[in-house]
């Protein structure tokens, strides 16, 4: 059984005030419009887009605009941006604010994949504190009333631990909130996150919300990482995929008083077979192509069915479907009211990789400042689309 928190205050993130201290992690091809409305509809908080290049949105490149519409429903709308060019950037958050596209804006210091640290960017830019600063300083600005935040890793590695000098530059900047990934880019998502730097990282950073984040794959865990280390909210990544209702658990753990959004869980395999045909259906919505959708929902097939019995031919057959139709068929030949597998559905989601030492540009961990060299590879970093 899920334990409650006793008292959990209220989660205020610039204006906006949560109704739940909970935030969806930005997931690249996973939290776009569907699985964002699709989370909203059985809990609470705020859930961030797919991570946007701040370039390709000053270019309007054609995927990227598509990537930062909201619908109607969701509100309040929030928008997480990548980038290694203050410039660049803050005319990115300038866009979003003057077209009234966003109620929230975060900026990534956290990606760990090396073809974003190679250029020196996500987790591998707070090494440089001038660039880093920089940046925060330049968005804040050019976001005026709308709140900014920032969600990084506690570095690049154990021996360059960045995540202490970068949240005191980004309170001192004006950020609404700031999110750590208790890893560093080294450890990708192996091992257990640290939450102890969460911790120190709450008690260097005293004016503003801080957010934890790192192997919350239960309500029990979320209500843990708060008692443990006095964080104002969590974040959740990998543990909702294929569990949607996870944010519901959340809501009722993290804000008892409010009332649910949604039927409680029974976890059945109806229960989950009708989220999943219920996310298939939003991504065909989103796509506006039924056969985009449905390839689309292919990826959430094991997360979904976790534990569960249902056969491999079963989980093949979905991972080629190509209809709602199809979906609808599969989904009935299941053993629907087979209860919750327990244990077996519950744990670890999605690829936890291995350390690995980080893919850098030359040189650049030789100074915390920005020299020749490094300039150079930063000059080229922006990929020129978004989502990755």
């Amino acid at each position: 059984m899920t334990t409650a928190l006793a008292s959990a205050p209220a989660l205020r993130i610039g204006p906006i005030e949560l109704d739940a201290p909970v935030v969806l992690a930005p997931m690249a091809g996973i939290t776009n419009t569907a699985f964002r409305r699709l989370c909203r509809e059985y809990g609470a908080g705020l859930y961030v887009s797919e991570m946007i290049t701040s370039r390709a949105l000053v270019e309007r490149n054609a995927t990227t605009m598509r990537l930062i519409q909201h619908h109607e429903s969701e509100t309040p709308r929030s928008i997480q941006l990548y980038g290694v060019d203050p410039t660049t950037i803050a005319e990115a958050v300038r866009i979003l604010v003057a077209e009234d596209r966003a109620d929230h804006i975060d900026l990534n210091f956290g990606c760990p994949v090396p073809k974003v640290t190679r250029k020196g960017g996500g987790a591998a830019l707070p090494w440089k504190l001038e660039l880093f600063g920089e940046i925060v300083r330049g968005a804040v600005r050019a976001a005026g009333d709308v709140p900014l935040t920032i969600k990084m890793r506690k570095g690049i590695d154990t021996d360059h631990l960045t995540y202490l000098d970068a949240g005191r530059i980004a309170e001192d900047a004006g950020v609404a909130a700031i999110a750590l990934h208790a890893r560093t880019a080294a450890e990708f998502y192996s091992g257990q996150a640290d939450w102890s730097a969460i911790t120190a990282l709450k008690s260097a950073v005293m004016s503003v919300p801080v957010l934890g984040n790192g192997d919350i794959w239960s309500a029990d865990d979320a209500v843990r990482m708060m008692a443990e280390t006095g964080c104002d909210g969590v974040v959740v990544g990998r543990g909702c995929l294929g569990r949607p209702w996870l944010f519901g658990d959340l809501a009722n753990a993290l804000a008892p008083d409010r009332t649910p959004t949604a039927q409680g869980v029974d976890a059945t395999l109806g229960f989950v077979a009708r989220a999943f045909r219920r996310h298939a259906e939003l991504l065909v919505d989103f796509f506006e192509d039924e056969g985009r959708g449905c390839r689309d929902i292919r990826k959430h097939v094991a997360w979904y069915f976790k534990g569960y019995p249902v056969g491999g031919e079963t989980r093949a057959q979905l991972a080629t479907a190509s209809t709602l139709a199809e979906i609808d068929e599969l989904l009935a030949t299941m053993e629907l009211d087979a209860p919750y597998p327990g244990a077996a559905a519950e744990g670890q989601r999605g690829r936890a990789g291995t350390p690995k030492r980080p893919a850098l540009p030359d040189g650049w961990l030789e100074s915390r400042e920005l020299g020749a060299e490094a300039s150079c590879a930063l000059a080229d970093a922006e990929l020129d689309h978004s989502g990755g």
